[in-house]
Protein backbone atom coordinates (compact mmCIF):
# COMPACT_ATOMS: atom_id res chain seq x y z
CA UNK A 1 0.00 0.00 0.00
CA UNK A 2 1.25 3.47 -0.94
CA UNK A 3 0.87 5.75 2.48
CA UNK A 4 0.77 9.65 1.74
CA UNK A 5 1.21 11.59 4.98
CA UNK A 6 -1.16 15.16 4.90
CA UNK A 7 0.36 18.13 7.42
CA UNK A 8 -0.57 21.92 8.21
CA UNK A 9 2.39 22.30 10.93
CA UNK A 10 5.54 21.45 12.13
CA UNK A 11 5.99 17.82 10.89
CA UNK A 12 6.31 16.26 14.74
CA UNK A 13 3.92 13.51 14.00
CA UNK A 14 5.80 12.60 10.32
CA UNK A 15 8.76 13.19 12.27
CA UNK A 16 7.56 10.24 14.68
CA UNK A 17 6.22 7.85 11.26
CA UNK A 18 9.69 7.73 9.48
CA UNK A 19 11.82 7.30 12.80
CA UNK A 20 9.50 4.34 13.45
CA UNK A 21 10.11 2.93 9.26
CA UNK A 22 6.94 3.72 8.11
CA UNK A 23 7.18 4.18 4.31
CA UNK A 24 5.88 7.33 3.17
CA UNK A 25 5.51 7.31 -0.56
CA UNK A 26 3.93 11.24 -0.10
CA UNK A 27 3.66 13.96 2.27
CA UNK A 28 1.19 16.29 1.05
CA UNK A 29 0.65 19.96 2.56
CA UNK A 30 -2.45 22.61 2.41
CA UNK A 31 0.08 25.74 3.03
CA UNK A 32 3.47 26.17 3.23
CA UNK A 33 4.82 24.90 6.46
CA UNK A 34 7.65 22.53 8.59
CA UNK A 35 6.45 19.09 7.56
CA UNK A 36 7.38 19.83 3.91
CA UNK A 37 10.82 20.49 5.17
CA UNK A 38 10.93 17.41 7.09
CA UNK A 39 10.23 15.50 4.13
CA UNK A 40 12.62 17.08 2.02
CA UNK A 41 15.32 15.83 4.38
CA UNK A 42 14.15 12.70 4.34
CA UNK A 43 13.95 12.44 0.57
CA UNK A 44 10.06 11.68 0.76
CA UNK A 45 8.02 13.39 -2.38
CA UNK A 46 6.33 16.22 -1.46
CA UNK A 47 2.97 17.80 -3.13
CA UNK A 48 1.83 21.57 -1.60
CA UNK A 49 -2.34 21.78 -2.99
CA UNK A 50 -2.26 25.23 -1.04
CA UNK A 51 -5.76 26.33 0.14
CA UNK A 52 -6.50 30.32 -1.35
CA UNK A 53 -9.12 31.07 1.42
CA UNK A 54 -10.18 30.26 4.96
CA UNK A 55 -12.88 32.02 4.98
CA UNK A 56 -16.93 31.86 3.79
CA UNK A 57 -15.01 31.64 0.26
CA UNK A 58 -13.26 28.72 0.38
CA UNK A 59 -14.76 25.86 -1.99
CA UNK A 60 -14.40 22.56 0.43
CA UNK A 61 -15.79 20.45 -2.20
CA UNK A 62 -12.92 21.88 -5.03
CA UNK A 63 -10.18 21.77 -2.80
CA UNK A 64 -11.49 18.13 -1.19
CA UNK A 65 -11.15 16.90 -5.69
CA UNK A 66 -7.77 18.70 -6.21
CA UNK A 67 -6.31 16.77 -3.06
CA UNK A 68 -7.99 13.72 -4.59
CA UNK A 69 -6.25 14.39 -7.99
CA UNK A 70 -2.86 14.26 -6.84
CA UNK A 71 -3.27 11.77 -4.42
CA UNK A 72 -4.29 9.54 -7.33
CA UNK A 73 -1.52 11.05 -9.57
CA UNK A 74 0.98 9.43 -6.97
CA UNK A 75 -0.70 5.82 -6.70
CA UNK A 76 -1.30 6.76 -3.27
CA UNK A 77 -3.47 3.86 -1.57
CA UNK A 78 -4.30 4.94 2.26
CA UNK A 79 -3.66 8.68 3.64
CA UNK A 80 -2.48 9.54 7.13
CA UNK A 81 -3.82 12.79 8.18
CA UNK A 82 -1.29 13.91 10.43
CA UNK A 83 -2.11 17.61 11.87
CA UNK A 84 -3.65 18.35 8.94
CA UNK A 85 -6.04 21.62 9.11
CA UNK A 86 -8.76 21.33 6.79
CA UNK A 87 -11.71 19.30 6.77
CA UNK A 88 -12.41 17.12 3.91
CA UNK A 89 -16.07 17.10 1.96
CA UNK A 90 -17.23 14.45 0.00
CA UNK A 91 -15.05 14.59 -3.25
CA UNK A 92 -12.23 12.69 -1.23
CA UNK A 93 -14.29 10.50 0.74
CA UNK A 94 -15.94 8.92 -2.32
CA UNK A 95 -12.35 8.39 -3.51
CA UNK A 96 -10.71 6.85 -0.43
CA UNK A 97 -13.17 6.31 1.60
CA UNK A 98 -12.30 4.15 4.72
CA UNK A 99 -8.54 4.98 3.75
CA UNK A 100 -7.99 8.32 5.60
CA UNK A 101 -7.12 7.92 8.73
CA UNK A 102 -6.66 10.86 11.50
CA UNK A 103 -5.57 11.27 14.81
CA UNK A 104 -7.25 13.11 17.66
CA UNK A 105 -6.09 14.18 21.25
CA UNK A 106 -9.17 12.59 23.46
CA UNK A 107 -10.47 8.80 24.14
CA UNK A 108 -13.34 9.21 21.38
CA UNK A 109 -16.23 9.38 21.23
CA UNK A 110 -15.46 11.81 23.90
CA UNK A 111 -14.44 15.37 23.32
CA UNK A 112 -14.81 15.57 19.23
CA UNK A 113 -13.39 18.77 17.79
CA UNK A 114 -10.63 21.42 17.66
CA UNK A 115 -10.47 21.82 21.65
CA UNK A 116 -10.27 18.45 22.58
CA UNK A 117 -7.89 18.69 25.68
CA UNK A 118 -9.08 22.09 26.59
CA UNK A 119 -12.73 20.53 26.90
CA UNK A 120 -11.28 17.09 28.96
CA UNK A 121 -9.55 20.13 31.10
CA UNK A 122 -12.95 21.36 31.61
CA UNK A 123 -14.97 18.63 32.13
CA UNK A 124 -12.26 17.67 35.14
CA UNK A 125 -11.86 14.45 33.35
CA UNK A 126 -9.00 11.90 35.45
CA UNK A 127 -8.18 10.00 32.38
CA UNK A 128 -7.92 11.50 28.72
CA UNK A 129 -5.54 10.31 25.58
CA UNK A 130 -5.02 9.68 21.80
CA UNK A 131 -7.43 7.66 19.54
CA UNK A 132 -6.42 6.34 15.61
CA UNK A 133 -9.50 6.26 13.73
CA UNK A 134 -10.74 5.82 9.99
CA UNK A 135 -11.91 9.78 9.05
CA UNK A 136 -15.32 9.65 8.07
CA UNK A 137 -17.10 12.98 6.92
CA UNK A 138 -18.59 13.95 10.27
CA UNK A 139 -15.68 15.65 12.27
CA UNK A 140 -14.24 12.53 14.60
CA UNK A 141 -16.33 10.02 13.71
CA UNK A 142 -15.48 6.66 11.89
CA UNK A 143 -14.13 3.37 13.29
CA UNK A 144 -11.71 3.77 15.95
CA UNK A 145 -8.17 1.65 15.19
CA UNK A 146 -6.51 2.37 18.64
CA UNK A 147 -6.29 4.28 21.63
CA UNK A 148 -4.16 4.80 24.77
CA UNK A 149 -4.98 6.56 27.93
CA UNK A 150 -3.54 9.67 29.15
CA UNK A 151 -3.96 10.22 32.69
CA UNK A 152 -4.98 13.76 33.91
CA UNK A 153 -2.35 15.32 36.40
CA UNK A 154 -2.99 17.56 39.20
CA UNK A 155 -1.99 20.91 37.78
CA UNK A 156 -2.05 20.36 34.04
CA UNK A 157 -2.55 23.25 31.62
CA UNK A 158 -3.33 22.56 28.46
CA UNK A 159 -0.25 22.73 26.53
CA UNK A 160 1.14 20.24 29.68
CA UNK A 161 -1.48 17.83 28.96
CA UNK A 162 -1.53 18.06 25.24
CA UNK A 163 2.18 17.59 25.49
CA UNK A 164 1.72 13.96 27.06
CA UNK A 165 -1.00 13.24 24.41
CA UNK A 166 1.32 13.98 21.77
CA UNK A 167 4.20 11.40 23.08
CA UNK A 168 1.53 8.50 23.35
CA UNK A 169 0.52 9.84 19.66
CA UNK A 170 3.79 9.71 18.11
CA UNK A 171 4.20 5.68 19.39
CA UNK A 172 0.42 4.81 18.57
CA UNK A 173 -0.01 6.32 15.16
CA UNK A 174 2.79 4.97 13.58
CA UNK A 175 2.79 1.79 15.28
CA UNK A 176 -1.00 1.43 13.84
CA UNK A 177 0.48 2.36 10.44
CA UNK A 178 2.87 -0.19 10.35
CA UNK A 179 0.39 -2.91 11.48
CA UNK A 180 -2.39 -1.93 8.54
CA UNK A 181 0.32 -1.56 6.31
CA UNK A 182 2.13 -5.31 7.39
CA UNK A 183 -2.07 -6.66 6.61
CA UNK A 184 -2.49 -4.75 3.83
CA UNK A 185 -5.96 -3.33 4.62
CA UNK A 186 -7.34 -0.79 7.33
CA UNK A 187 -9.97 -2.79 9.33
CA UNK A 188 -8.82 -5.96 10.46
Amino acid sequence: MQLAVLVSGSGTILEAMLEAGVPVALVLADRVCGGLDVAAQASVPTALVERESYGPAFDRDQYSKQVAVVLASHDIDLIAMAGFGTIFSLPLHEAYGGRILNTHPALLPAFKGWHAVRDALERGVKVTGCTVHVADLDVDTGPILAQEAVPVLPGDTEASLHERIKAVERRLYPATLQAILERGTVLP
